[in-house]
């Protein structure tokens, strides 16, 4: 019997209905003998026309071997975008995270709804920042705070001369307040470098209360740490007020640090607005409270020497 030499092996001719219940699989051929093809090289090496190989060689393809050569380019794609897709994965700790629109920050704003209440000044209108993320202290508590302390001081007419310690002082309406009532001299604490530069220094010029201001862009912890940096030694102040927002404080902490201070003195009137539900003692280092008021949801308390106290009695 003749024996038919085999023809080529080639990987195309894996018979993919291979019975795999049989001991090895096997390789089958055609029956018929192949048609002749061109020299394999270049068969191994597929010529593209414009729209990739031409139809002719698709089809000899497909109809001998099984081969799409279309899918085949059509999945070394999708391995490519598929291998990509794993490597952003990765560097994202392997989670598919969509990264969220950035909506501009709209421009912040003023207005003028605050004004001077009494004094040099008075009826100055003054600039505040539009939304909450400054909140000056009211004017009716402003007007009671100054009513409070003028009392206290032995002159309901006008306010004892002295240096004034804003902190938290936002618009700055406190302090100009006190210059505008007889101060000599106010420190402000703000550490919003856009509120200082559109809100606050503005209210001074506009008052002409500047030459006699001194700002401090700092926070109110970093202040009392280098005080004698920021301040020198020219003493304690006569007045502090601390109007601070009243989410972003531990009240607590807080006063703790001002009672420890060399900021304050046996003089110094201090006053802090504070929310409900806060606890406020009964003394601040060596000073008294001399009232704690409600007005709705703000409170007010003002701590002063045990002098005007009396006086006030």
């Amino acid at each position: 019997m003749a024996v038919l030499s085999p023809p080529t092996l080639s990987p195309f001719l894996l018979n993919t209905k291979t019975d795999f219940g049989s001991p090895l699989p096997l390789l089958t051929f055609s029956p018929h003998p192949p048609t002749a093809l061109p020299h394999p090289s270049s068969s191994l090496t597929l010529v593209k026309s414009e729209n990739g190989l031409a139809s002719e060689e698709k089809k000899i393809l497909l109809e001998r071997y099984g081969y799409d050569a279309d899918a085949d380019e059509y999945f070394s794609q999708s391995s490519s975008k598929s291998k990509r897709r794993k490597e952003q994965l990765k560097r994202r700790g392997g989670k598919q995270v969509q990264d969220p629109p950035e909506d501009p920050k709209p421009p912040r704003t003023t207005h003028k709804l605050l004004q001077v209440l009494g004094g040099t000044a008075r009826r100055v209108k003054l600039l505040s920042p539009k939304g909450m993320d400054v909140r000056p202290m009211m004017e009716v508590v402003k007007g009671a705070t100054f009513d409070i302390l003028q009392a206290a001081g032995g002159c309901p007419a006008s306010l004892r001369p002295g240096r004034w310690l804003d902190l938290y002082s936002g618009t700055g309406s406190v302090g100009i307040e006190a210059l505008s009532r007889g101060c000599s001299e106010v420190h402000f604490v703000e550490m919003d470098p856009w509120v200082v530069s559109d809100v606050l220094r503005p209210n001074l010029e506009e008052t002409g209360f500047l030459d006699v201001s001194v700002i401090h862009t700092v926070r109110v912890e970093k202040f009392f740490e280098r005080a004698e940096q920021f301040v020198g030694n020219s003493g304690p102040f006569d007045y502090i007020s601390v109007t601070p927002p009243y989410t972003q404080v531990d009240y607590g902490v807080l006063m703790s640090q001002i009672s420890e201070s060399s900021l304050i003195g046996e003089n110094t009137f201090i006053v802090v607005e504070y929310p409900l539900k806060t606890d406020m003692l009964d003394s601040c280092g060596s000073l008294v409270k001399l009232t704690d008021r409600r007005f709705g949801q703000t409170l007010l308390a003002i701590y002063g020497p045990t002098w005007s106290q009396k006086k006030r009695r």
